[in-house]
């Protein structure tokens, strides 16, 4: 077999081959189907917006509860000051 027609042989084989797979990749988009995959992007769309929302309801209540837990160490603060002061009054009689 002469280069010529070695080169005429890679180039069918060639193309034989890309035929194969565009119809291959066309069945397969074929079962999957474009309106699946709209459907598929909208209710992955969906399923992030919800995400975002309980992500930012768990923000907003632990910085909630991380303020009244602030507010309590200040709390149980002042008191274990004046029980100190309590204590200090009560000892030195």
């Amino acid at each position: 077999m002469d280069s010529k027609q070695y080169l005429e042989s890679l180039d069918r084989l060639a193309g034989e081959q890309n035929r194969r797979e565009s119809k291959l990749l066309a069945e397969l988009l074929g079962d999957a189907g474009y309106d699946d995959l709209a459907a598929y992007e909208a209710n992955l769309a969906e399923q992030q917006s919800r995400l975002l929302f309980s992500i930012q309801a768990e923000l907003e209540d632990t910085e909630m509860a991380l303020r009244r837990a602030e507010q309590l160490a200040q709390k149980l603060k002042r008191h274990l000051e004046r029980l100190k002061g309590l204590q200090k009054v009560l000892s030195s009689k």
